[in-house]
Formats: structure tokens, sequence, C-alpha cells
């Protein structure tokens, strides 16, 4: 009832309007999101809508989409009689903020495909042709997860002895790369992209357009989940770029399991014991940064990075072969390495005026990312750890099973406090703690808020609390 009644508030229209633009104004998005929503006044907590130009065009657009609504019901009352009017008018005055949920999309699909998608068309048109002209390499990265981290890693170690460029933020789509590539002066070396996956086929279009030399595969996992349907689609959409490539240079993390199915013999395998010809030795991780030693037969490189955990040891390896490929120095490439260092959000340290160490996770949202973290905080060992999450979101059929294995993991590192934010799949976290004996304490908040408010008067100096994940407003 509270869902029904809710569409009759006065904040509906807004409501529905910051969905679309939350939801990037995918109408498929959008939609999925409508059948989640139990209370359509409540749809604004962790963020806003911001009234940019569509937005206000869609306000103004629904508002009279609802007078007219409701003009049409008040005509009833005249041009019927007693009790035919009063019934029309009753069904009109009902159903109207139903069919406005969905009213509301015309416009939108009119804009996009007669206004929108030909001028993306000519964008991407224009991207590709300058291209197709730009002498650097281009470097193409895929993967559900560690795209970001592997771009960023790269660009820092390549720029010791190349001139690159690479879109700044998440900008992996057709339209963000054809606008980073609008900004190109044609003398760089380097050209490093993420290819953003969200259905089949988005890995082909992205490679048709920037032609990559060299290839790198982070990994496959269950983020994006409820867009592909399962881990199958997912790896084949992403081994597009394999087939893309064909014998051009292809980089695949061995230390993913989802991958090591799809690697073939002519891929180049890295992970943490190294990649091709270079190994690891001496690995060792803790709250000042990785340190381990890359060995080649009497080659020697001693790599010291402010990135925290092990699992990095992968793109880092990865990142030096391809420098070496690219004809950097092995003092060059030590520097870069060296000047890597934590990237927004993504296993962050922060030291707060009271001596609490915050590990600042909340881009985090895959479960190999999840463990990588759990096995660093495992790691730690003489500090009180706190482990604060509202879950992952787009799990789809293996919600529960991705969550039960992350109590599972919690509980065999000894973690003293799980912090669990209320929703839909948090309670499978509870449920794997229990199963495998956790030993800590287990903390709910309503939201994500409350328990951030609750931290100081829960923590001590020293204390180590890692954020994993933020959870938007589009999921329960």
């Amino acid at each position: 009832m509270k869902r029904f009644f809710s569409r009759y508030h006065p904040r509906f229209i807004r409501s529905l309007v910051y969905m679309l633009q939350a939801s990037e104004y995918n109408v498929r998005d959008y939609v999925a999101w409508l059948s989640r929503v139990e209370d359509f006044t409540l749809v604004e907590k962790r963020r806003h809508i911001v009234i940019t130009k569509k937005a206000r065009i869609l306000l103004v657009t629904a508002s009279a989409c609802l007078f007219v609504f409701y003009g049409a019901a008040s005509a009833m009352l005249f041009l019927f009689e007693f009790p035919k009017g009063i019934i029309l008018f009753s069904a009109i005055i009902l159903f109207s903020p139903i069919i406005l949920q969905y009213a509301i999309l015309v416009p939108l699909v009119l804009f996009q495909v007669f206004v929108q998608r030909p001028i993306t068309r000519q964008k991407i048109k224009r991207a590709r042709q300058k291209l197709e002209k730009h002498p650097a390499i281009k470097i193409g990265i895929a993967g559900s997860f560690g795209k970001t981290s592997m771009r960023e890693i790269l660009k820092t170690v390549l720029t010791e002895g190349k001139k690159v460029a690479a879109p700044g933020g998440s900008h992996n789509t057709p339209l963000g790369i054809a606008a980073f590539v609008d900004t190109l002066k044609g003398d760089e070396e380097v050209l490093i992209f993420e290819l953003g996956e969200y259905y089949p086929g988005d890995i082909t279009a992205l490679c048709k357009m920037i032609d990559p030399d060299i290839g790198i595969i982070t990994g496959v996992n269950e983020a994006h989940l409820e867009k592909f349907g399962d881990l199958h689609t997912t790896a084949k959409t992403i081994f597009e770029l394999a087939d893309y490539l064909g014998h051009r240079p292809l980089y695949v993390n061995s230390d993913n399991e989802e991958v090591k199915k799809f690697a073939s013999k002519d891929h180049i395998l890295y992970g943490r014991d190294g990649v091709d010809h270079l190994a690891v030795e001496n690995p060792h991780t803790d709250l000042s940064g990785t340190s381990f030693v890359l060995t080649q037969e009497l080659v020697h490189i001693k790599v010291q990075t402010k990135l925290l955990g092990l699992h990095h040891i992968g793109a880092l390896s990865a990142a030096a072969d391809i420098g070496i490929r690219l004809g950097l120095t092995v003092e060059e490439i030590a520097r870069g390495l060296a000047k890597t260092a934590p990237f927004d959000h993504r296993l962050e340290p922060k030291i707060d005026q009271s001596g609490v160490i915050t590990l600042d996770d909340s881009y985090n949202g895959n479960p190999d990312g999840v463990a990588a973290v759990i096995d660093f905080l495992a790691s730690l060992s003489g500090k009180r750890r706190f482990y604060v999450t509202p879950g992952l979101v787009e799990m789809g059929a293996r919600k529960e099973e991705v969550h039960r294995e992350i109590g599972k993991r919690l509980a065999f590192a000894g973690i003293e406090k799980v912090i669990l934010v209320r929703n839909s799949v948090t309670q499978y976290i509870e449920k794997g703690l229990r199963e495998n004996n956790f030993q800590g304490e287990v903390l709910w908040y309503n939201d994500a808020l409350a328990a951030f408010t609750a931290l100081p008067y829960l923590t001590v100096k020293g204390d180590v609390v890692l954020l994993q994940n933020d959870w938007t407003d589009q999921y329960a």
C-alpha cells in the first residue's frame, strides 16, 4: 500500500526524474528500479537530483502530462452523468501516476532516437577517424573489475619514458572516449583506454572504435551479473577483446579463475607470481605499502609502492612488462612503479585526528576486490579491525552465494567488528558469519549515514576501519 499511495506525493514527479538521472537515462535500468521501489518518497536517500537542462525539461513535461490527466479527469464530471462521470474521474485520478511513470519515457526515447543518437554517431565516427590517423600505441583494458587501477598503474609507469594520455574518471563508453579523443593533440605516444561492458557486443564496438595494439583483461566475476545473466556470457563479452586482437599481445590475469578458463597459450599471463619472463620474489604488504622484487636473469627491479595489498602485484608486473615491450629502461620502470599510489576510494588510506586509520574502498564493489581487501585486513596483526559494508549490487541470482562467501572470509580473517547496513543482501553476510563460527561482533545500522555517525564512538587510536563499497539509491 505504501508503494501505491507514495505515487500521490507532491515529490513523485521529482522522484521519477531523479530515478532517470541516477540511472544515467538508461531505460532498462530505470524500469528495473521501478519494479523495486517500495516508497517513492524515499528514493532520494544517498544523493539528490541535479537540476540540469535535461532534468528541467523532464520535470516540466511530466508536470504538464499530469495536468492534462487531471484536466481530462475533471472533464469526465461534465461530459457524463452520475455515476459514470464519477467512475471515469476516479479511474483517471487513480491510474494517472502509474501511467506517468512510463509516459515520462516517451519524450526521453524520442530525444534519444532523433537527436542524441545521430549526434553520438557523428562524435564516435569523428573520434574513430582521428584515432585511425593517430600514431600512438593504443592499449585497451577490459574486465569486470580492476580496469581503473590497471589504467592508472600503467599510465604512471609508462609516463616515465613516454608521453601518455588516458581518459579520466570512468570514461569507458563510446561517448566518453569520443570526448577524450577530442582533447588529443596528436603528439601522444601511448593512449590507454578502459573498455566498459554492459551488454554483449559492447567490447567489440569499442575495439572497432579505438583499434587497440595491446590488450589487457583484468578479470571476470559477478559484477553486472544482473545485466549479463551468467558468468559465461560475461566472460564471452570481455573476451571479445581477445577475438578482436587476434595475434596482437593480450595480457590476462591468471589470479582470476574465470579468466584462466578462457585464456589460451598465446596469451601473456600475469599475476602475483609475476608475468612472462619476470618473476616475483619477497612480496610483502602492510599499511605503508607493498614491496617485492621483479627478477629476470641478471636484472632485479626492487619495487616499493604505496599501493596496499598483494593483489596489486599482478597489475604492477604487467605494467613493468609492457614498459619493457615499449622500450622503457629498467630505471624508468622502477621509478614509475615507485610512484604508484592508492587511487580515490580504492583502498585509499586516511588517518583522522584521533589516529583511526580508515581504508576507503567505497568504489570497490566486486567479489574479487572484496576478497583481496579482506586478505589485506587479515594480514594486519595487532590492530582492531572494523569492516563496514552495505554489500554488493548487481550480483543477480548469485547474490546469496556471493554474500555468504564474504561472511565466510570475514570469519576466517578474524575481523573484530563487522558493521552491516540493512538492505536486501547483508542478511546473507551475517548468515555466512554465523555458519563459520565468527568470533567477533556484528553491528547493524539502518543506513550508511547512521553507521558512519556511530564510528567515532566505536573506534580508538590505532583501529583500522575498512569502508567497503557504496550502495546507491537504485538498490534496496
